[in-house]
């Protein structure tokens, strides 16, 4: 399905990811793991076509999209949920969510989509007709992830989906993921710095350091490690 292939990225004339190669098969989900400021962020966002790599190459289904302008990416299948709660907050819940379902063929399917976020995320059913800024912290997190599946999602990308929640509500957005991606069949790219969530999701590891691809592993091959975690994650 996607591959990422000897890519080079950054910012300004400064690289961040140097030669970074992996692969997402179809229905997979792939976490990518490291410290902050390490390059997860800016391999998203070069897969997302929001970064244009400096070199090697993006490749969905065999067809090279790297080169492609983002809004293309996203029709092709590709939905990236940046880091952060980032939904209009001047729209309503229901606003947010038509949003992403923006494209054509999406929009055709926006009432079964709706159907699908709601039963997954019942508390957007039940704020549908209020402001996004009047939602918590967590229900602004199901908004993002609940906008992202309004669209024709072929692989999700999921950038630090615990960043700023509390314990107990990192539980219930990683539960969630778990369910996208047995419901649904979603491939899933998931960016993190914490891997104690990633048991029951992750088909695949990749460790993420200095914007350099270190090991690559199963989950229970990376939780097994703990002297690997504790150099690279502290």
């Amino acid at each position: 399905m996607l591959k990422v292939i000897d890519l080079h990225a950054g910012y300004g004339g400064s690289e961040v990811l140097h030669a970074v190669s992996l692969h997402v098969g179809e229905g997979e989900a792939v976490v990518i793991l490291g410290p902050n400021g390490h390059g997860k962020s800016t391999l998203l966002r070069a897969i997302s076509g929001l970064i244009r790599p400096t070199a090697g190459r993006v490749e969905l289904d065999g067809r090279v999209i790297s080169d492609l302008p983002p809004h293309e990416i996203v029709a092709a299948g590709i939905i990236h949920i940046p880091q952060g709660d980032l939904p209009f907050p001047e729209l309503t819940v229901m606003e947010n969510l038509l949003m992403g379902a923006y494209l054509s063929e999406a929009w055709q399917q926006r009432q079964q989509r709706l159907e699908q976020v709601f039963a997954l995320f019942p508390a957007l059913a039940e704020r549908r007709n209020q402001l996004a800024r009047s939602l918590s912290g967590g229900e602004r997190r199901m908004l993002a992830l609940g906008r992202g599946l309004m669209g024709k999602a072929r692989l999700l990308m999921i950038d630090e989906p615990s960043l700023g929640l509390a314990p107990f509500l990192i539980d219930n957005v990683y539960e969630t993921i778990r369910e996208i991606k047995q419901q649904q069949g979603l491939a899933i790219l998931l960016a993190d710095e914490n891997a104690d969530h990633i048991a029951g999701l992750a088909d695949r590891v990749y460790l993420l350091e200095s914007g350099s691809l270190v090991r690559e592993g199963t989950a229970e091959e990376m939780l097994r490690d703990e002297a690997l975690l504790a150099a690279y994650l502290g």
